[in-house]
């Protein structure tokens, strides 16, 4: 386990890394003309230098690096060089294009090499020692979860500071809940992520200067999805992970089963999340960006006590979901008092 000391040199590399390449990356965008342009599913009006990504990318290197030459504990390359190579198809989609099915494939791919190297999610921990085996689905399910988070992620990061604001909560929580049961790995991963998504959200808060991309949002997205393999028993922590990112796992469940309920084309763009729903209701993008981090830090006070098999997974779940009703009538409730404004 690192020591206070030794968090905090890692904290710093990857802060300051990722503070410099994000700033560095934006100029370059925006000399080559790699920008963010708006359309019908932005909730910017300018084009916005992109590509920030690079940098929490070299943030959680430069952590790594730091922790391999100064620290007796095990950094998770295999994962986090797993993530890049997310990151790097990623990258190319965000400068040329690539086809739907070819990111799927690289998704699933990095999932499978990810439980080939660490082990699936065998069974989901209920608390005070009971856990639901999933046998032979384990592993299906497992590459689901990541699968799906990540692109839950890429479609979350949809205004200022609301991607970086969870990723840095959910880095926080997992040093936490790293701290609580005495295991270095999501420590030092929990460290690297929180500090490299701080270092990026110094150009991202709103007004943002600029956006990270799907290289960004993707390699987020997949080491977020992938941190409870690390975790030991993998099954206490199978629900604290996903409690601490509940609100784009909420979001992003609610707005597609609204859509396919209504029969829309899941697959056109739009404006229908909730934080879209508010942004485009009158909250500007950092008040909505604070409530989704203050609405993670709710779930991660849950998921600490919860890894620890001191809280019961149902009242965890029943909270949070007490939680979710109130985003939902939340912004509903906003768009009646405001004559409908910001629905579509």
């Amino acid at each position: 386990m690192p020591t206070p000391g030794a968090a905090a040199l890692l904290a710093v590399a990857a802060a300051l890394t990722a503070w410099a390449v994000v700033g560095a990356i934006t100029e370059l965008a925006r000399r080559r003309q790699w920008l963010d342009r708006p359309n019908d599913r932005s909730l910017h009006t300018n084009p916005t230098p992109r590509l920030g990504g690079i940098g929490i990318v070299a943030g959680v290197g430069a952590a790594g690096a730091i922790a391999q030459l100064t620290g007796p504990w095990a950094f998770p390359w295999p994962l986090v060089l797993l993530g890049a190579s997310v990151a790097s198809v990623s990258l190319i989609d965000d400068l040329r294009g690539l086809p739907v099915a070819l990111r799927f494939a690289v998704h699933l791919a990095a999932a499978v090499a990810a439980m080939l190297v660490y082990g699936a999610v065998d069974a989901v921990g209920l608390g005070q020692g009971e856990a639901l085996a999933l046998g032979w689905a384990a592993a299906p399910l497992t590459a689901l979860w990541i699968v799906g988070f990540v692109n839950a992620f890429n479609f979350m990061d949809g205004i200022d500071g609301l991607a970086g604001g969870q990723a840095l909560v959910a880095g926080l929580a997992w040093i936490a809940m790293g701290w609580a049961t005495g295991q270095s790995a999501p420590v030092v991963l929990g460290v690297a992520l929180a500090s490299a998504s701080l270092g990026f959200l110094r150009h991202n808060w709103s007004p943002a200067r600029t956006f990270m991309g799907d290289v960004g949002s993707a390699f987020l997205g997949f080491l977020l999805a992938t941190l409870p393999l690390l975790a030991a028993p993998r099954r206490a922590f199978a629900v604290p992970a996903v409690l601490i990112v509940w609100p784009f796992v909420f979001d992003t469940t609610f707005t597609l089963l609204r859509r396919l309920s209504r029969r829309e084309n899941v697959f056109t763009a739009h404006r229908t999340h909730l934080y879209q729903r508010l942004t485009q209701s009158g909250w500007p993008h950092a008040r909505v960006a604070a409530l989704y981090m203050a609405l993670a830090a709710g779930g991660a006070a849950i998921a600490v006590p919860m890894a620890r098999n001191a809280l019961p997974a149902w009242l965890g779940i029943a909270i949070v979901a007490a939680a979710a009703a109130a985003l939902c009538g939340f912004v509903a409730g906003r768009e009646r008092r405001l004559g409908g404004a910001g629905r579509t």
